[in-house]
């Protein structure tokens, strides 16, 4: 798996600007079980370099995509997270490895449950999962030191901005279902203006909304 994860930057290298990913994150990658996070039926595609169906229409991201996301946010030890779209609980545990806190929202309940107790059993205790619509953020402990989003939406969510500290990072794939998604990295400068850029073509399954 980490093989491929070289592979895929290496392929890459021009559109992420980079050569390797930080070494702390593919360390990460390293030790996380990725197989613990997916439905025991498709656990032999556990750490092949694809999405996996994970339920509810939902799936766990690739392993490249979810370690050069997380290579994105620029984690560091005392960095607190938000990320929005729990799903199996992969990219937070992977998070976990390497900051703080991770607040994480899923607005599947059955998903949301069972992420955090598969958690809670493999000792990522610095990971708060609730059950919400993400697009709102989680103000209460706002501001983040970064935002990242596991799902496309249609535009970037005011809210998630509005809680990222001056010189953090939102990284969101924006795009439709179907449609042209881009991975975006949004950085809030000093002076709380915004620097948004693409940085690869992805597919992310939809950002899920709470009925108005």
């Amino acid at each position: 798996m980490l093989l491929d994860i070289e592979e895929e930057v290496a392929y890459t290298r021009r559109e992420i600007g980079k050569d390797a990913l930080d070494k702390r994150v593919m360390a990460a990658m390293a030790i996380v079980p990725r197989d613990r996070f997916i439905p025991e039926c498709d656990r032999h595609y556990a750490f092949a370099n694809g999405p996996v169906p994970i339920g509810h229409g939902q799936t766990i991201s690739q392993p490249y995509i979810v370690a050069l996301m997380t290579d994105l946010l620029n984690p560091r030890p005392d960095s607190v997270i938000l990320e929005i779209g729990t799903g199996s609980g992969y990219q937070a545990a992977v998070l976990a490895e390497l900051v703080r806190h991770v607040y994480s929202i899923e607005i599947v309940d059955a998903l949301a449950a069972a992420a955090g107790l598969r958690l809670q059993q493999l000792g990522y205790d610095n990971v708060t999962v609730r059950h919400a619509d993400g697009y709102h953020g989680w103000p209460e402990h706002a501001p983040f030191d970064g935002v990242v989003v596991t799902a496309a939406a249609p535009h970037i969510p005011p809210a998630l901005v509005e809680q990222l500290k001056p010189g953090a990072r939102l990284v969101i794939p924006v795009g439709s279902p179907g449609g042209v998604q881009e991975l975006t990295a949004v950085d809030k400068n000093a002076d709380g203006a915004l620097c948004v850029r693409s940085i690869l073509t992805v597919a992310f399954v939809p950002l899920t909304r709470s009925p108005p």
